[in-house]
């Protein structure tokens, strides 16, 4: 922890973000729950996501461009056979296939084609402005949002346990990586569809979940 025990008006400290709660969600409780004037988080979570959230207060917040620069890591869960215009589970499914001659050693080896430097297309349901306005308000409006590949590192991508259509999976990446549209690209390369059915992130650089407060450690048991 950065700071004076108990003092967060100048500090970095670790939050692990709850399922359902966006990320600035988490950040105005704090901020008034704290009371704290000037606070930010590095890193934007989806709401369906939880894990590791790191909130900046006071002169803290001129790190945040650094720490957003930080390596991820993140565990989940993906299914294949199916897809949703999200790549999650924010909207429904939209298409539906077999998986029943996918074979663990095909999991793995699609995996392992997304290690290294990659350019990545953002979800269409995301933050990424496109003319000025957000491409997930887009989306929801039936628009079409044209969204440029980014540049990305895939470090690492392990298949920790397979039990079809669910595969669990542990990624270590760059600033900037979807890792809902990697579930997505997963199922393509399989044929099959996929989408994202859990998240979590447990480190961001140095900094690890285990060692994150919860809400109702930082705040009390009144944390919504």
């Amino acid at each position: 922890m950065h700071g004076p025990q108990g003092d967060f008006s100048e500090a970095i400290f670790m939050v692990n973000k709850p399922l359902g709660w966006t990320s600035f969600d988490v950040v105005k409780k704090v901020r008034y729950g704290l009371q704290i004037k000037k606070i930010g988080h590095a890193g934007t979570l989806d709401p369906l996501a939880t894990g590791l959230l790191l909130l900046c207060s006071g002169r803290e917040t001129k790190k945040i461009s650094s720490l957003q620069a930080l390596d991820k890591v993140y565990t989940g869960q993906i299914v294949i056979g199916k897809t949703t215009p999200s790549m999650d589970l924010e909207t429904p499914f939209n298409s539906l296939s077999s998986y029943e001659h996918i074979t663990e050693e095909m999991v793995k080896a699609a995996a392992a084609t997304f290690v290294g430097p990659l350019m990545q297309i953002p979800p269409i349901y995301s933050a990424v402005k496109v003319d000025g306005k957000r491409a997930y308000k887009m989306a929801r409006k039936g628009e079409e949002a044209r969204l440029q590949p980014r540049s990305i590192t895939i470090h690492d991508f392990s298949i920790m346990s397979i039990a079809l259509p669910s595969i669990t999976f542990k990624v270590v990446c760059s600033k900037g990586t979807y890792i809902r549209r990697l579930a997505y690209d997963l199922g393509e390369k399989l044929g099959v569809g996929g989408y994202l059915h859990g998240l979590c992130r447990t480190q961001i650089g140095s900094y690890c979940l285990d060692n994150a407060y919860t809400l109702e450690g930082l705040l009390g048991t009144n944390s919504r």
